[in-house]
This record gives C-alpha cells, structure tokens and sequence, in this order.
C-alpha cells in the first residue's frame, strides 16, 4: 500500500496559491518548461557543530590515559578536545558556571560541578555526549571535588566546611560525612596528658568546660593547686583554635598516594587535616597564619606543598606538625631573618617528580606587588633554576601533564597546559626555554572581533593547499618539535568530500581564511591589510568618558573570486584594496593608489529634538561607521581620505598582494559614505562598489576610474531632465517624522532600519567583544565636525555657540540610546512589524521605472543606497539579441538597476583602450531593499559568475600573457523571440523571476509580511536550485526555481543580537553558518542527506585505551610493607557500613545519556562495526601474544629442567665437603 504525504499535498496547495496570486504573465506555470527537482522531503534543518573557544573560561580538565582535554565555560558550556579534528561541545541545561570537572579516567565520563550546587554525570562513550545522573544539593554550597583514580567514590566539599561522599555509579550519597568540627577538634575530654604529673582536673575547677582552651575559661588563674594557666604549650605543635571556630569552606581534597586511606583536608582559613578514613578521626593537623588556595602532594605520600595567599609556599612532612619549610618564590628575602615582604597569592601550585633529574614545581601567582603593569606569568622551579612565563591574557587554570595516572608512582611530566581567558598554551616541559607548542585548535578565532564572514563551499580543489603553503610560512615563532600531546579520539567515518572554506574580517583589519572541510576548523592564513596605512599619532588627549577610539582598519565587508584567487575588501573608513594572490615574494617601493571623490546627493531630515530620544534617525548610516580620523574644525576638511597611505617601501610577502588602493575622499567639511555593497570580477578586470552617495566602477588592470554616478542618474539615464542637480546640502527643519510612522514600508530598506538601529551598540566592537558590556556612546573629534545625521548642515560651518550646543546634544544622546537599547530592539521590531502589515500593496507596486521628481531622494526622509552588485553575462537591454557583460545593481529602495560594459580584446588591447560603461536605466521593482540577484539559464541551472583562471602576477610574462589570453567561450546567442535566460530577484519583503531579455515578469511571492529578510542566497543543492532566506523573527525558508515555490518554513532562531544578522551566510550544497558570539561560529544544515548522515560525521571522544600497568612495589617494599596501602571503599562507604544518607541533603535527578547512548549506537551502525573489527584485531592480537609468552615460557621452563637435570648429575655423587 502506497504511503500518504501530506507534505506533498500542502506543497500542491502552496504553489497552486503562489501561482493564483502572481501576474496574469505566470499563467504558463502549469506546464513549466523547466524541471524542478528540489522537493519539500529534500529539507531538514539541524546545527552540525560549533567551531568556538568557550570565553570566559573557568578551569579544564585532563584524561592522561585517554587524552582528552575539558574546558568548562561561566554559561555552563563544555567543549571537550581530543586530536586535530575532534572536538565536541555540551551545555548544561541550568546554564550555571562550570566549577570543577573530573575525568573518570580511561571510564569515557565525566563529572561536571556547577554553581548551582549540582553535580552532573556525563557519558563520553557516545558522539553526543548526554548527562546520565545530576544530584542537587539543597542545603550546602558545593566548593571542591575529589575523584581518586580507579574509584567509584567522589568526595565532595562545601562551604560549610564538611565533606560528603558520592557513589558515582548510582549518584548515590553515602551515609559517612566528615563533618568539620570533628575534623580540627583538637581535644575532646580534658586528658591527665595534658598536664604531666597533675591528676585529671576536678570537675569543681572547670564545670562548664569540655576541651580546654585559654578563652574557655578567660577568669581562672589556677586550675587545680600546682597548675599555671592553660597555655599553648601544654598541647605541643598544636595552636590555640577553639573548636567553636568555624575554619571556612573547603579548598581541597586528596588521598595520601601511599595510603588511601588517608584523606588530606585544606580549609580556607588555613587548617590542613590529616584524615583517617578507617577510625573516623584526625591524624594530623597542620596550621599555617595565611590562607590556602591549593595544595600538591609529592609522589611517595611523605611530604605535600601548600599556596598561600601572600605568596609563600610550606612544605610539611607528615610526621611533623610544627614547622613547615617555608618559601617565597618572588619575594625579597630579608638578610636580618625577618619575614619577607608578602607577594601577590600563589593561586595554585602542583609538586611533580621524575626519575632522572630534579622534580618540578610549577605555580601560577606569586608576584611581588612591586611588579606594577606585568602581565600573567607561570613559574617553574626545577632544580635550582626558576623560569618565569609570561602569560597574554590572565592564567585561569592549569594543569600539568604526566606519563602515568598513578599518583603513587614518578609522574614524570612533560608538558603544562595552561588555560588562559582568551586562549590554549601547551608548553613543553622536555626542551631547553620550554616552548610552546602549535594548536591545531581554531583558538585565534577571537584575536579580534568579527565584522564580516563569507562562506565557501564546493571551493578549487588547489585552493586550500595554496592558500596553506604560503599560510605555514607566517609561522614565524619557534614551536616545540613534538607532536600535539592531545591525540584523544578518533574521526568520524562520513566527512565531507568538499572543499570549504570560511573567511573572516576583523575589527582589527585582518582577515583570516579558514580550512572547513572537516567539522573542525583550521587557519590556513592571516591577511593584514593595516599595513597599507600609515598608523595614526594623536597627540591631542582624550578623556575616557567622552571619546571612545574606533577601530579604523576594521573590515566592512569583501567580495572575492576564488578561481582567480582575486581579493577585494571594504574597510570602514571608505577604502577599498584589490589583493591578487601571487607564490613569490615582492617589495612595492610606492603603492598604487587612485582617490574617488563621491558628491551625496540628497535631503537631510532633522537633528533630534530631545536628548529623550531614544532612536536615531532612520537617514544615518554614516553615524553607525564614521571614519576615525580627526579634522581640523577651523575649517572644512576637503579632498583628503580617511586614511594615509603608507609612503615607504611595503614587503609582501607570498599570498594575497595589494594590487589597488582606492579611497573615497571628504566632500565639503563631509567624510565619505560608508560602502554599503562591494563586487570584483578577474575576468572583466572591474571593482565596483556603491553606498549612498551613488555608484562607482574602477578598472584596476588600467588604475582608472570608469564611472562616478549618482542613483537617480542610474535610474534614469536617457531622460537628462529627471537627473537630480548636485546642490549643497539642506539645512534640517525643527520637526521630523519617525521613519517608523511611515505608512508605506518599502521608502525606507527594513534592514537599513535594524542597522541603524543598532549603529551605535555594534560598532564599538573592541570595547565590547568579549565582555558584554555596554558602552556609553560618544562620538570621535571627527564625529564633531559633521552632521551625525545624513541631512543636518555641518556644525562647522556654523556659529560656535550653536556647533557646541549641537555637540553637547548628540553625545547626551548617544549614551541614552547605548543604554536602551537593547530595551527599544522589540518595540522597533513590532513597529517594523506593524508598518509591513498595515502597507497597502497597490501603493508599494505604484512605483515607476523612471524616477520622478515626487519620489526622488530630495522628497525623502531616508536616503538610498546600493544593497547589492553583481557581475553577470546577459542582455543589459529589453530586446536584445547577444549576450554581453553586464552588472546588475540593486538599491534599498527595491530598484533592479542594468549596467552594459564593453570590454576591449583581451591582451595588451585590454591594457590600452578604455572600458566602456552604460547604464541601462531601471529594470524592475520591488518592495524594499535589493538582498541578491542571480542568473539561470533556460534549462533552469545556475550560472557561475564570470571568472578568469589563476596566474601568478608576478611569474613569467609568458605565462601571463597565456592565462590573459585564455577567456571561457561566450554562451551561445539568443534566438529571436524566445527567452534563454531567468532573473531571479530576492528583496527583504518579496522574491520576483523575470524572463530575459524580454524582461516578462514570471513569478512572484512575497516572502513574508509580518517580518523581513535578512540575508538570502540563491544555492544549489541536490542537483537543483532554490533561494535560501533567514527572516528577522527567525524563520529559514527555501523556494524553488524558478516557480517560486515554499519548500521549507522553519522558525530556528529569533534575532536577538545584530551579530548574528551581519554574519548570517548560506552556502551551496544545504549549509549555512552564523556568528553566535564573538568566539563561536555555528555551523547548519538545511539538506536533508545531510542531516541523516550527521551521526557518522561526528567524531567519536573515547577509544578503547588499555590502562597502564600500576607500578611495581619491588622486592623490598612488597616484603616489609612500604608499598602503598589500599583501602575498602565499598565496606566503608556503602550502605552497610555507614548506613543511609539524609534524603533532604541533596535531590537525585535522572538523565537522558542512556536514550542518548541506544540512539547513537542504533544510528551509527557503520561507526558499531568498525569498533567491532577493530576490537577483534586487538583482541586476536593479544591472544597471539599470549600464545607467544606460552610458548617461550614453555621453553625457558624446559630449558630450567634440563640444566637442572645436569647440575643433579654432576653432584649427585660428590661428598658434601667436594663442593
């Protein structure tokens, strides 16, 4: 029997109501020349992996056996690492900050603590890792935890001071606690010891006292005749502590290495306490005056170490309480014997020994309080030498690493892995100057905050190596010549066979491209482009509160061909360089540079009215990015860039080399427009780039600049009456109306509208990346002398008393609108909302193509600027019958723009004549801003962008002149009356097909009316085609090509933070990507192949590892008992033995790792059975050493007969005394 879909029958439903509701044009829909392969049961949507670095980060841990590294987050995050490529991310559910963790080594779990006073069980033996057991606390905070190797038992610490223990099997308390007082008291019943030679005190001397102690009894001078006053001494090596005083949390936990069952105890105040499990009462007590933070044992259990909090450490031996060896690592020691001056505290210590050579100390912390402005620094002592490690960023953790597990053996270290709040140092213990070793973790994603991402997929085959080759050579600091010590895990079975590649533009002018291929990333190579600029030397001061210093290289956006390895990047000071990547290494004496100068052609509206005013202006992109420069105000600044060009010689090294520079320059006291739309094409040899000042195309093979035109004049070229006089700028009335009070939602781009509205809070990217806080806006020196809104005259060209007022205004406003907001962002969205609702379509599609004086931008309160550019071989006019180079340009107001170029012959003709460029006026339009416009042929394929093949600019001149020569064959030509190609046009509100070079309208749909799109994408996927959209409230949706089609509908994620908009990037083949935070990119699919494959792509965290053998006690030790002493936990611990624990202490809360662990194994049947053939192996291998030892074993005891035998014959006669 046939299966009913109804997901079929709604997608019949769905195109038969897209079809009704299109132009009468469309009616050819029902028998559709083109195929579509692309149905709704191809989608499914689900996160793949998050490549990220957890910051902040709290502590990690370690498996030595397992090698497996975790790192735990303050939101409660877990990322788990294991070898190049394996890398896994957990969230705990309360969110609550990651306190402790402990591996159960070589087990495949883990044990989590959090500061919600909960304790969480995770299973690593599935690609998912899920939480089988969680046990709240209810009435004690948990402050340490303690899990010995090869123990089912986890010991628990509070802030009260007491100890629970915790059967990790079943998540179970035990019924025996340690609790505090009985852990310093230091007498119970009054003892005759105490007194030598006195009888024990009468009861009549003392009747309310139980221990003795010099407060209890503050008025008694005798006690009994012949007895001083109770003092110190008559308790020797035991300070006066009364058991009434409390000696604070918990700080540490550990059994003696030799003897387990002896547990040592670190208070706060300063208390160590040797504990004896077996007789439930105290060894030993050790007291120091300053408090501890942590504490490390020496392998042989007869000595531990201690960290105080004014950078000292003790060393006391067991057996004697009184006086530890004191240390100060960094402090001066005084030469009369004195104590020396207090350090900084010593946060944390590990004592770690080996067999050859002196043991090490290492030690975070310590540092004299005179070392004023020196960063972070780990310390080593080994031996007599002490090495000091400076840290960039503050140490948060570390950890040493060891050969062996046992803590009872020589630990031999060898590494030191250090955790740091923004990066991974793994620093090499076995080499002269202790190196650090490379991290194949992508941990610089963060060096600097993101600005703009790009995603690649299906890339050049030869794109990754070379970008790799010359990416190894910047690695300029001498690494350790060991491999990463971190080899845990193993790759899934079913990675990508595509290329991919993510690249990232940072605040600080840097961009990064990134190998994707595999789930994990992986930095392939690092472009500066701030060394094409002089820096800037302010001399003038700045005060903190009022100035706030931008990031001028930072990255607005780029656009790049991959097959010509052409780069061309947009910075925010209105620059822009053309790279061109090149294997050999060059000098440039002078750079080439060529400066445009962009007149704005356009009303302003009002400055604002109040500093109540929470929202700026809908008319202000150039607010959100204002060049750093500072101008001189006693006049206007003209006809000088943003940014100076360095003037002395640049060293390129191989990779991307600047080919152009090209600047935009001040127009009038005005700084230049921010670049709002950016494209390159190798093949015709153009960049082109527009904002709101107009349109430019520059030929960076000649270093001229072709075309300079303003919007209305692209719109209307033929008709000279409608272009627009460029005239000075209008000053502002006193009332303006709210861009979001306008009834007609397509005058003003709905994403230009979210920009602006959160121009202020994201462009301060340095000051708040990585901390989260909000920052007071305040505008530069250079922010003074322009017009914060784009239609207000410059303050400075009026008189001084109204400029300060101004002035004085738009920072009062600027802090108000930091602070709010992120409270404003809803009612500005239900406001958008609204306004695209309440819009009447008829007056939205009332548009004509040839601009009027009634809609031009003098007549509007926004200003418009080109969203979108795109290179393309077409018909640039209605009719035409050839194919041709074309660029199609779309505006915020939702106007499809053609361009005709007229390219010469390619060789040395191209280098010669000039490149013709002729606007074709308006071709279509749509409500609100222009997203992405694409090309499909007629069989319904889309076409690739022109591109040219890569050379080397700086190889041979005849290899040059082949590649410039070679140009792919032009498409065949129209035939008469019939259409060959398809126009496909995505806005914010709506998605339009258009047959070229008739340029019939037909499809049309509107994507949504509730909200907007924020980015969309014309991909491949499956052997088909169709537009992929990520809307403002969430929703990702797909439709076919070129019907128009709905096929997935899916609300993922509400936009909470302008980040994820900036970066939100779909990608061929069904993936996408987004910025989460500044240190994390999520990665998805919405394929639905890939989505069933997932389970096999993961990576697997525990392998099976045989656990090295314990160490040999020897001879001697195993014959007198000097080896280490095991102890009994079940008998102790359990429930026979120490009964039941109190139910109201702590909650059991059951978890969802077991489901977790059937579904993963029941998907992963090819990952099941390749562990099956790989435990067969191992196991048949050991069986052929076993059989191997048997046999030789066999012999050696044959041969032992033999020789016996022999030895019996020879003496068997011989006289005792002729031996």
């Amino acid at each position: 029997m046939k299966k009913f879909n109804i997901r079929k029958v709604l997608d019949g439903l769905t195109a038969a109501s897209s079809s009704s509701s299109s132009s009468p044009s469309a009616n050819q829909t029902q028998n559709d020349p083109v195929p579509e392969t692309l149905q709704s049961e191809h989608f499914q949507l689900c996160k793949t992996v998050a490549s990220w670095f957890p910051v902040p980060t709290l502590l990690d841990g370690f498996d030595p056996v397992q090698k497996i590294l975790a790192v735990g987050t303050q939101s409660g995050a877990l990322r788990l690492f294991g070898r190049a490529g394996v890398e896994c991310y957990c969230q705990h559910e309360s969110g609550a900050a990651v306190i402790q963790l402990q591996f159960l080594i070589n087990e495949g779990a883990l044990v989590s603590a959090l500061a919600d006073d909960s304790i969480h069980l995770w299973n690593l033996r599935q690609k998912i890792p899920a939480v089988l057991h969680s046990l709240k606390f209810s009435r004690e905070r948990i402050t340490y935890c303690h899990l010995p190797f090869q123990s089912k038992w986890l010991y628990i610490g509070t802030e009260k001071g007491n100890i629970h223990i915790v059967n990790v099997e079943s998540f179970t308390l035990s019924g025996y606690v340690i609790m505090w007082n009985k852990a310093i008291e230091l007498v119970s019943p009054v003892s005759p010891r105490c007194f030598p030679g006195v009888s024990p005190v009468c009861p009549q001397c003392v009747p309310a006292v139980s221990p003795l102690f010099p407060r209890c009894v503050p008025s008694v001078s005798p006690l009994c005749p012949g007895v001083s006053p109770v003092s110190p001494r008559c308790f020797p090596g035991v300070s006066p502590l009364s058991s009434k005083t409390h000696p604070g949390p918990v700080v540490h936990i550990s059994d003696n290495p030799m003897d387990e069952g002896k547990l040592l105890i670190g208070f706060e105040c300063g208390i160590v306490v040797l504990w004896d499990l077996k007789c439930k009462k105290a060894d030993c007590r050790y007291t120091y005056d300053e408090a501890i933070h942590s504490v490390s044992w020496h392998h042989e259990g007869k000595q531990f170490v201690c960290s105080h909090s004014d950078g000292t450490l003790t060393t006391w031996n067991i057996r004697a309480q009184t006086k530890p060896q004191i240390i100060t690592p960094h402090g001066k020691q005084p030469k009369d014997g004195k104590k020396p001056e207090p350090c900084k505290p010593i946060l944390k210590v590990e004592y770690k020994t080996s067999r050859v050579g002196d043991p090490f100390m290492v030690l975070s912390g310590g540092l004299s309080y005179d070392t004023v402005g020196r960063r972070s620094c780990l310390t080593v002592m080994h031996g007599r030498s002490t090495t000091l490690l400076e840290m960039d960023f503050p140490i948060v953790d570390f950890l040493t690493l060891c050969e062996t597990p046992y803590p009872n053996d020589f630990q031999e270290p060898y590494a030191v892995l250090v955790l740091l709040e923004k990066d991974l140092v793994l620093i090499d213990l076995g080499q002269i100057g202790y190196p650090i070793f490379e991290t194949p973790y992508p941990l610089t994603l963060h060096e600097s905050p993101v600005t703009c991402c790009e995603y690649l997929v299906d890339c050049p085959s030869e794109l990754i190596p070379a970008l790799y080759s010359v990416g190894s050579r910047q690695k300029r600091q001498s690494f350790s010549k060991k491999e990463w010590p971190i080899s845990g895990g193993s790759w899934g079975h079913g990675t990508q066979s595509y290329p991919e590649i993510i690249i990232t533009g940072h605040a600080d002018g840097s961009i990064k491209f990134w190998d994707a291929s595999a789930l994990m990333l992986q930095v392939l190579y690092k472009l500066k482009t701030a060394k094409v600029f002089e820096r800037s030397r302010r001399s003038e001061e700045k005060g903190g509160s009022e100035m706030v210093d931008e990031d001028p290289f930072a990255i607005q956006t780029l656009s790049w061909c991959p097959e010509s390895r052409t780069l061309c990047v947009a910075g925010v000071s209105a620059h822009i360089i053309i790279y061109r990547f090149s294997k050999q290494e060059v000098t440039a004496d002078t750079l080439q540079l060529l400066e445009v100068r962009m007149q704005s052609e356009f009303s302003e509206g009002d400055s604002p009215e109040s500093p109540e005013q929470s929202l700026p202006p809908p008319s202000s992109p150039q607010e959100a990015d204002a060049p750093p420069q500072t101008p001189n105000c006693d006049g206007p600044r003209d006809n000088k860039p943003c940014l100076q060009v360095r003037s002395s010689p640049l060293k390129q090294s191989p990779g991307f080399q600047v080919e152009l520079v090209v600047q935009l320059l001040w127009v009038s006291g005005e700084p230049p427009q921010p670049i709002t739309s950016l494209a390159v094409n190798s093949l015709y040899g153009l960049v082109v780039f527009g904002n709101s000042s107009g349109l430019a195309v520059v030929d960076f093979l000649q270093k001229t600049l072709l075309l300079n035109m303003g919007i209305p004049e692209l719109c209307s070229p033929a008709d000279p009456q409608l272009r627009q006089p460029r005239s000075p700028r209008k000053t502002r009335h006193a009332s303006t109306v709210s861009e979001f009070d306008t009834d007609d939602p397509s005058e003003t781009s709905c994403m230009s509208r979210l920009s602006n509205l959160y121009s202020e809070s994201v462009k301060k990217l340095r000051s708040s990346h990585i901390t989260g806080d909000s920052m007071d806006g305040a505008n530069t020196s250079e922010d003074r002398c322009k017009s914060p809104t784009s239609g207000s005259a410059s303050p400075c060209n009026s008189d001084d008393e109204r400029k300060h007022r101004f002035i004085e205004k738009v920072k009062s406003k600027s802090r108000r609108f930091s602070k709010t907001v992120a409270n404003d962002f809803a009612r500005i969205s239900r406001k958008i909302s609204y306004s695209g609702e309440k819009s009447d379509p008829e007056v939205n599609a009332s548009f004509s193509r040839s601009r009027s004086s009634s809609v031009s931008s003098l007549d509007r309160e926004s200003r418009e600027v080109i969203s979108s550019l795109t290179f393309c071989e077409s018909f640039p006019r209605k009719g035409d019958a050839s194919l041709g180079p074309s660029l199609l340009l779309g505006t915020s107001m939702g106007s499809v723009i053609m361009v005709a170029l007229s390219l010469p012959l390619p060789g040395e003709t191209r280098l010669q004549q000039p490149v013709g460029v002729a606007p074709c006026g308006s071709l279509e339009t749509l409500k609100a801003g222009i997203l992405t416009m694409a090309l499909l042929d007629s069989s319904g394929s889309l076409l690739p962008r022109p591109s040219e093949q890569w050379y080397d600019p700086n190889g041979s001149e005849e290899d040059q002149r082949e590649k410039r020569r070679r140009r792919p064959p032009s498409p065949p030509p129209s035939v008469e009356g019939q259409d060959s190609q398809f126009l496909v046009l995505v806005s914010e509100k709506q998605a339009k097909v258009l047959a070229l070079p008739s340029q019939s309208r037909l499809h049309k749909h509107s994507i949504s009316e509730s909200s907007f799109v924020l980015r969309a994408d014309v991909v491949t996927l499956g052997g088909g085609n169709c537009i992929a959209c990520f809307c403002a409230n969430g929703h990702i949706m797909t439709l076919s090509l070129p019907s128009l089609r709905p096929l997935l509908d899916v609300n993922y994620l509400p936009l909470t933070d302008m980040r994820i908009a900036r970066t939100f990037c779909f990608s061929h083949l069904g993936q996408a990507l987004y910025l989460t935070s500044p240190t994390e990119i999520q990665r998805l699919t919405y394929s639905q192949d890939t989505c069933e494959h997932r389970q096999e792509m993961l990576s697997e965290l525990f392998t099976p590892v045989e656990t090295p053998e314990a160490p040999n006690r020897g001879f001697f030790k195993g014959l007198f008992g000097g080896g280490a002493q095991s102890l009994d936990r079940e008998d102790l611990f359990g429930e026979l033995g120490s009964g039941k624990a109190s139910r109201s202490l702590a909650q059991l809360i059951p978890g969802s790792g077991g489901m977790e662990g059937v579904k993963g194994a029941a998907s992963g049947v090819v990952g099941d059975l390749a562990r099956a053939r790989i435990a067969l192996d191992e196991r048949g291998q050991k069986l052929g050493e076993l059989e191997d030892r048997t046999a030789a074993m066999m012999n050696s005891a044959d041969s032992f007969s033999k020789h016996a035998h022999d030895m019996m014959l020879k003496y068997k006669d011989k006289k005792w005394y002729q031996l």
